[in-house]
């Protein structure tokens, strides 16, 4: 039809005016208008496409709380570079737990994998340490640990703390088994020889609520340290001791202090040098000492103690000591009552080490001959006494020695826990004849003697009284006559001084009269001597010399 007949007709009252004439575009040629809607439409598709070949898998990863966690914004984080975004958070179903939709990048598809780890990054104040500060400025972000396995996952459960190791950390863990925790924590240090070289990474309490297992990480190449003859012991916060054998102060360094610690060393001359293959299992001791104790060559054996005085100041773990060694250690400490005695007594079970004193696997396998051998020291004075190793603490422990004046006694070898004979404490007799002595004085008359001193007192100033009137007496009437009688002595005394004089006649006298009886004598002498040759003279004479 042609286009002149869809005209309006003209309009009345204008006659003979030209109509115009209308004609409709080509419909195949486009309009410029459509242009940029084509432009952004294509524009807008090879984004689309651009952003679903980069986009990686969806993960959803489960946590207790959201905090720091936000939609649209909080990054998920490996080694500082962002693999993804937290596309959503919502609330479990069971409302126990809330749920973080994850878009991983086209790159990050390997880590939807089993054992990959995630945690929040926020600031965190713990004993092992201060992390996580950086998210003060940057807000929290999702760390990731990578895993290495090839099952794939999308489901994950977060860890409220970030791991101490990571997967590609290099060393080896080994499983320490330790009947109390101390001061340890997860991330407390590993040192050896006073070096860290690795920490604590778990711990948990054995099924039968009496040990406690722990994971220690010690890093490469440290971890060759670790072989079969490797001691581990409690390095935490200050290993104080005040026992008998005095006060003990030791520590691994100023970390243990706060944070505790593990140390390990094997012993000196260990034939052991290959490193241990991972996950070994090693006993946690309490200390050093306890760690490097040598191993016993024959297990120890149990004997009880009966005291019959106070055991205040002994506890278990006492030593038990011969002559300076030690040779066993309290294990528990009772209290019985004897009801023939009517009394108690203290029994003490102890742990002897046979190889210690020097018994031999036949002298204790054999019950006849350790019979024998306990019979024969006994005989000979062997008894147990308790003594004390710490006059500041008033600590006890248990001695043997001889005493060859104790007295025999009968104790009961046959028992389940054999006996062994006891002596009373040095102390103890101390307090015995102390205790004597006080009674001793306690009977002593003090008030009798104090008034017979009282009256022994007052006669003897009475005394002192009459000694001192008798003297002034002395001194008034005998003084001037005992003066005069010296003056007369003296007198007396240079008269026989003058007559006893070398000079004077008296001696020159006595002289000459010593002289003619030498001579009398002399001829007297000569006169016997004749009569003695001739006796006949007496009677004829003595004959005229021709």
């Amino acid at each position: 039809m042609p286009e002149t007949e869809n005209l309006p007709p003209t309009p009345p009252g204008q006659p003979g005016l030209p109509q115009p004439e209308r004609r409709r575009r080509a419909r195949w040629l486009p309009s410029l208008v459509w242009l940029i809607p084509i432009v952004a439409a294509v524009v807008g598709i090879s984004l689309l496409v651009h952003t679903l070949t980069s986009r990686g898998p969806e993960i959803t990863v489960s946590f207790r709380s959201a905090e720091g966690l936000t939609p649209g914004k909080t990054a998920v984080r490996y080694k500082d570079v962002d693999i993804g975004l937290v596309k959503s958070v919502r609330l479990a179903p069971d409302r126990s737990h809330v749920l973080a939709n994850i878009d991983l990048t086209k790159d990050a598809e390997n880590f939807a994998v089993a054992d990959t780890r995630f945690w929040v990054v926020r600031p965190r104040f713990a004993a092992s340490g201060i992390s996580g500060l950086e998210t003060l400025l940057s807000g929290a972000y999702i760390g990731v640990d990578a895993g290495k396995s090839t099952e794939t996952r999308r489901d994950f459960k977060g860890l409220e703390a970030p791991p101490v190791v990571t997967s590609d950390s290099s060393g080896k863990q080994f499983v320490l088994r330790a009947s109390d925790l101390g001061s340890l924590d997860i991330g407390s240090p590993v040192y050896y020889r006073r070096v860290q070289v690795g920490q604590v990474v778990a711990f948990q309490l054995d099924p039968n609520g009496r040990d406690i297992t722990l994971r220690v990480f010690v890093n490469k190449p440290y971890d060759r340290l670790v072989n079969a003859d490797t001691r581990f012991w409690h390095a935490s916060g200050v290993d104080l001791k005040l026992d008998a054998s005095g006060l003990k102060l030791s520590t691994q360094s100023l970390v243990t202090v706060l944070l505790g610690g593990v140390a390990f060393q094997a012993p000196e001359g260990t034939s052991a040098t290959d490193g241990a293959a991972e996950n070994t299992q090693f006993l946690l001791a309490a200390d050093q000492a306890e760690a490097m104790k040598e191993p016993e060559e024959l297990a120890p054996t149990l004997a009880v103690l009966n005291f019959d005085q106070s055991v205040r100041g002994l506890s278990p773990g006492a030593p038990v000591d011969f002559r300076g060694v030690i040779v066993g250690q309290v294990r528990s400490i009772g209290i019985e009552f004897q009801r023939d005695k009517k009394a108690f007594r203290m029994p003490v079970v102890v742990e002897l080490y046979p190889s210690r004193m020097g018994f031999r696997e036949r002298d204790v396998q054999d019950t006849n001959r350790r019979h024998e051998i306990i019979a024969g020291l006994l005989k000979r004075g062997m008894r147990a006494q308790l003594r004390t190793g710490n006059l500041l603490t008033g600590q006890l422990y248990v001695a043997l020695d001889f005493f060859p004046k104790a007295p025999p006694v009968n104790v009961d070898l046959n028992a389940p826990i054999p006996e062994f004979a006891t002596t009373p404490g040095t102390f103890d007799q101390l307090q015995a004849q102390v205790g004597d002595i006080v009674n001793r004085i306690d009977k002593v008359p003090f008030d009798q003697i104090g008034q017979d001193l009282r009256k022994s007192v007052a006669a003897l100033n009475a005394t002192l009284a009459s000694a001192d009137e008798l003297v002034k007496q002395l001194n008034g009437d005998v003084a001037p006559q005992v003066v005069a009688a010296l003056q007369d002595a003296r007198k007396t005394l240079s008269t026989a001084n003058g007559t006893l004089s070398s000079d004077a006649p008296l001696q020159q006298d006595a002289r000459r009269m010593v002289q003619e009886l030498t001579r009398t004598a002399t001829s007297l002498r000569n006169l016997t001597d004749y009569l003695e040759r001739h006796p006949e003279a007496l009677l004829r004479g003595k004959p005229e010399k021709e």
